[in-house]
Formats: C-alpha cells, sequence, structure tokens
C-alpha cells in the first residue's frame, strides 16, 4: 500500500470515528440559547427552498425572501442552510431522527473533519506519528468535544479555516489546486465572519512563494511585479473612493454599473492576465499566487450565492453584517474574580482561559511546539540561529501564524471577551499539529533514553504509551463532565472546584439545565408553571419537542408568575436569585445540579 493511500484512509477513518463519537453522546448536549435560535432560522430557510420548488417567481421576491431569511441574518447562511434541510430530511420526511438530532447532523460532519484535515496537515510538516497524535487530540479536549455537538457555527468555522489553509498548501503541489483554495475561502466566509480576516494572513505567503520562485527569472518576476501593482493599484483606488465619497456614499453608489464594481473587475480581469502569463514563465510562482485570485472570485460568489437574503440587496445588508460585528455587544463575563463589563479587557485573557481549560498534558505539548516552531521560524531568517537549531520550512511558519492569528484578534483589549473559548477556536486545530510534533519529539528522545536500559524496545511501543498518558486526561475529563462541556477546566486550575474558587466562569449558554429536567419532569404538577432562568423561548419549545421537558409544563417569564424555577449560576445574575427567593418564599433549593460539588443550577418551589 502506498504512503498516500494509508494517509486516505486514516484520514477518513479519523473522519468517521469522530462523527461516530459526537452522534453516539449527543442525546443529552443540551440546547444553547444561540442553538436554538439558529434551529428556528434553519426552519424558516428550509421552508423557502420549499417555497422555492414550488412557486419559484414568488419565492425570489424580496418580500419572500426577508420573511424566510430575516431570522437571524447577523449570520451568514450557510451551515443553518444545511441544518435546516437536513432536519427537514431526516426529521419530517424520513422520520429517522428527533428534530435536534436532524439540525445537528451537518454540524457533526463538519467537525469531523477537523481530525481529518488536523491529520493531512500534519503529515506535511511530521510523520504519521505526530500527525496522529494531533488529530486525536482536537477531540480530547473537553470543551472542544462539547461544542463539536452543536449545531452552531464555531466549530465549522474552524473547520473551514483549516480546509483553506490545507487547501492552500495542496495548492502548490497539483495544478488545480488553487481552484479549490478559492472555494474552500467562500464557504469558509459563508460560515462565519471569522474568515474574513484570513487573507491578510495568507497573502504574505503568497507573495513570499511568489518571489522566492521568480528570483533570478527576469521575465517571470516582471510579471510578478505587475500582479502585485495591479492589486496595490485596485486597493489604493478604493480607498480614494472611500475617502472621497464618505463611506455612506460609497455603500449607497457601490451598484451594478459603479465606478466600484469597475474597479474590482479591471484590478480581477488583470491580475488574472498577469498570471496567464506568469504560468507559461513559472509554474511554481503560478501556484503561489492564483490562490489568492481564486478567492477573490469564489469567496463573494459563495458568499451571496448561499445567502439569498443578500441577493436583492447585497451592499447595503452585507455593510450591516459587517457594522454588527464590528460593533457587537459587550457581554459580562467572570474572569479571575472580577466581572468584566466593558473594554478595555486583560490583555492575556486568551492565554490564561486557554491555559485553564486545555488538558494540562495536551497545553504542555502545544506550548512546547509552539516555541520550538517559533524557535525554528526565526532560524529561518537569521543564518546565526541555525547553528543552534534547524530552520523551519514554510508549511511549518504557515501553521505557526494560523495557531496565533484567532487568539491575536481576540485578545486586542476592545474586541468582546465573552462565550468561553468558542471565539478562537480556528487556532487550535493548528496548536494541535504544533503540539503532535512536540509529542512526538518527546516520543523519541524517550525511546532513546529507554533503549540505553532496555534492549529491543520498539519506538512504537514508546510513542503509543506516552501517547495515551498524554490523551488519558482529556478523555477522562471529557467522561466526567460530559454533557456540561462549558464547565469543564484542566488541572492547571484545580478543575471546575479550583475554577470557582480562582473566581471563573462557571458555566455559559444555559445548556447545563438538562441536568434538572428529569426531576422537573418527575415532580411538576400538571400544568405547572416553570421559569428557566437564561432559557429562551426557543430553548424550552426545544425541550419539549424533543421529550426531554413534558409539554403540559407552561414556561413563565420570571419568578413572579412562576411555581417551579430553575436558576443558572453565573456571578452577574446573583440579583435572580434573590428575586427567586423572595418570590418563592424560600431560600432552600428542592433540587440541584452539582458538578464537582459547583452548583450549576438549582431548583426552587414556590411555598
Amino acid at each position: 500500500m502506498s504512503e498516500e493511500l494509508l494517509d486516505r484512509r486514516v484520514g477518513w477513518a479519523l473522519f468517521a470515528a469522530a462523527f461516530l463519537a459526537l452522534l453516539f453522546t449527543q442525546r443529552d448536549v443540551g440546547f444553547t440559547r444561540d442553538e436554538s435560535v439558529y434551529f428556528a432560522a434553519s426552519e424558516a430557510y428550509a421552508s423557502w427552498y420549499q417555497l422555492l420548488l414550488r412557486d419559484p417567481g414568488r419565492a425570489l421576491e424580496d418580500q419572500a425572501i426577508v420573511a424566510h431569511w430575516d431570522p437571524n441574518h447577523e449570520h451568514p447562511a450557510l451551515m443553518k442552510t444545511l441544518f435546516g434541510w437536513s432536519e427537514l430530511v431526516f426529521h419530517r420526511s424520513l422520520h429517522l431522527a428527533s428534530p435536534a438530532l436532524g439540525f445537528r447532523l451537518p454540524a457533526f460532519a463538519v467537525a469531523a473533519l477537523i481530525p481529518l484535515l488536523v491529520y493531512r496537515l500534519g503529515r506535511k510538516v511530521s510523520g504519521r506519528r505526530a500527525a496522529l497524535f494531533a488529530a486525536v487530540s482536537f477531540f480530547c479536549v473537553p470543551r472542544q468535544f462539547f461544542h463539536g455537538h452543536l449545531a452552531c457555527f464555531d466549530v465549522p468555522v474552524a473547520a473551514m479555516w483549516l480546509l483553506v489553509v490545507y487547501a492552500f498548501v495542496r495548492a502548490q503541489e497539483t495544478p488545480r489546486g488553487w481552484i479549490w483554495a478559492g472555494v474552500a475561502w467562500g464557504l469558509a466566509i459563508a460560515t462565519k465572519h471569522n474568515a474574513l480576516f484570513m487573507p491578510f494572513v495568507m497573502a504574505p505567503f503568497s507573495l513570499f512563494l511568489a518571489w522566492k520562485h521568480t528570483r533570478g527569472r527576469p521575465e517571470a518576476d516582471r510579471l510578478f511585479q505587475q500582479f502585485v501593482s495591479v492589486h496595490a493599484a485596485t486597493a489604493a483606488l478604493f480607498a480614494l473612493l472611500w475617502l472621497f465619497q464618505g463611506e455612506q456614499q460609497f455603500q449607497a453608489r457601490f451598484l451594478a454599473l459603479s465606478p466600484q464594481v469597475a474597479i474590482f473587475l479591471l484590478g480581477l480581469g488583470a491580475s488574472g492576465w498577469c498570471l496567464w502569463k506568469l504560468r507559461a514563465q513559472s509554474e511554481e510562482a503560478f501556484r503561489a499566487l492564483a490562490p489568492i485570485t481564486a478567492m477573490a472570485i469564489f469567496g463573494p460568489l459563495l458568499f451571496i450565492g448561499t445567502w439569498p437574503y443578500l441577493w436583492h440587496h447585497p451592499v447595503d445588508r452585507t455593510a450591516w453584517y459587517m457594522a454588527f460585528h464590528a460593533q457587537h455587544n459587550h457581554y459580562t463575563w467572570f474572569y479571575l474574580g472580577t466581572l468584566l463589563r466593558q473594554p478595555p479587557f486583560p490583555l492575556a485573557y486568551v492565554v490564561v482561559v486557554t491555559a485553564l481549560t486545555v488538558p494540562l498534558s495536551l497545553f504542555l505539548p502545544m506550548v512546547a511546539g509552539f516555541a520550538s516552531t517559533c524557535a525554528r521560524a526565526v532560524a529561518s531568517v537569521w543564518g546565526r540561529a541555525r547553528a543552534w537549531v534547524p530552520p523551519a520550512s514554510w508549511v511549518e511558519v504557515l501553521v505557526l501564524a494560523h495557531a496565533v492569528t484567532s487568539i491575536a484578534i481576540i485578545s486586542h483589549p476592545e474586541v468582546p471577551h465573552f462565550g468561553g473559548v468558542k471565539h478562537w477556536f480556528p487556532s487550535m486545530p493548528f496548536l494541535a499539529v504544533l503540539g503532535g510534533i512536540s509529542a512526538d519529539r518527546a516520543a523519541g528522545e524517550l525511546h532513546a533514553w529507554l533503549s540505553r536500559r532496555f534492549a529491543g524496545l520498539k519506538p512504537q511501543a514508546v510513542a503509543g504509551g506516552l501517547f495515551a498518558l498524554l490523551l488519558l486526561p482529556g478523555v477522562w475529563g471529557t467522561a466526567r463532565v460530559h454533557p456540561y462541556g462549558t464547565s469543564y477546566y484542566s488541572e492547571l486550575a484545580g478543575g471546575l472546584l479550583g475554577a470557582a474558587s480562582l473566581g471563573m466562569q462557571r458555566q455559559f449558554w444555559s445548556n447545563n439545565v438538562t441536568g434538572v429536567l428529569p426531576w422537573i419532569n418527575q415532580h411538576a404538577r400538571p400544568g405547572e408553571r416553570l421559569y428557566l432562568h437564561e432559557v429562551n423561548g426557543y430553548s424550552f419549545r426545544d425541550y419539549q419537542r424533543n421529550g426531554m421537558l413534558r409539554a403540559d409544563i407552561v414556561p413563565a417569564g420570571g419568578p413572579q408568575d412562576a411555581t417551579m424555577a430553575a436558576y443558572q449560576y453565573h456571578q452577574e445574575f446573583r440579583e435572580h436569585e434573590y428575586d427567586i427567593w423572595e418570590a418563592f418564599g424560600t431560600t432552600r433549593p428542592s433540587y440541584g445540579l452539582y458538578v464537582d460539588e459547583t452548583p450549576q443550577v438549582v431548583v426552587y418551589r414556590r411555598r
């Protein structure tokens, strides 16, 4: 069997294992506030496609599009469309899945791409052992495993981000790989806005590789410079229009027949002409630059093409979408005993929270791999350093850059800090690759040391034993905390009990309420009015229609009109528990969910 065929089989085996692991552990995972909103939006999108099949003319009118696509239009539509189709097929049509499972199946499939892609990317920079460890380690982080279950966008955008990087690397090896790099980025920005930052990270590597391949070749170098000049001129013209017209006029005049569109098309055509001429001079330089042009082509096409909400007013509605995320609300978050309510936020927040939520046996290899690759990256550009460490390949530096990007963006003190660790998930697969390299190097050193004492010891046996020890804490932590993944804290924090003492957020997104629903179902009176603190109406409905909460129980808007209440423990909501005490006439809970002796959800009954 060839090496390539073996790697393909290993990669798809990892995909299958991840998909099945998520599938068989999803039933008890609660519905986060955002997820239930996406459920409702996905149903509306699916109903529009049904209308499109019945009455295309009516469906394509803007009024019909807005009626179906306005729900949750602050996020792109690709994943929600897949969620809606899946629920329509597997639940409503084939009756093979519950509504929640129907929505979540595409999320499982996209999440399962991460181990496959981590393995394939890892094989570009290291051996099979390191790549395999990296691939398995991603879902051995309990919080990442939890988020992999959700019909949300945080794990999918991490998968798409990883797909873009892998496609870019493959584009340097295959004639048509540049097309797939462009398509991958289009899918990424159609998943979540995070991916809009990617070209700023990819472009320097594209230009470096092209410069490297055109050095000493005058004609190829001239065409390379022309390509760069075209892009610089296009950017400069857009900047001038923005300055002269102002933001509002620039947006209002961005029409089909406008200077903005003319500049874009002329720039795209000129860069395409440069690439066509360059290909005859240097295939390698063409492969380095073509992915950037492909992103400019396929990115907007897929972003707009998968989101009917933009079709009638693409510029205005895209501008609103960008502005929404640029001015996102700041949610309160508990961090080291301080309620973070507004910027500036601590610069070290992301690094500290990562250290406290990734199992220490996986975090340390990540840190070691990151530091080692940084040193080798320096050695790549500083000749004197090469005497100390071997230089890093450009692919390793690419992995290093993407391991930093999401973390650096979220670490900015003015960027909203909420949602636990999910907003820098795109960095985690790349840190897993660096951790795999470090773990494999440690296995080699351990084998060399043990071989001096035990003759005939096989390196595979030593590596397998070490990898099992490193992965075990994550597997054990996942088993202990599941399905309450947002409550997990690592050994460095002292577990959840230690994190509570440190003053860290104990949970978020309200999904832990599933821990008290069985008790409520057993003890609630017929027609009892139940107040589920921090659980929105969509989630209440989803718990009932998925059989997790009795259908006769009535949702209450607050403790004043409820006879039973489930309070979600959050430091910023402490006054809500006092309101329950006052309304119910008792401070004594009837039941509660406690994870490692820390209160998560507490249930009260009115006297």
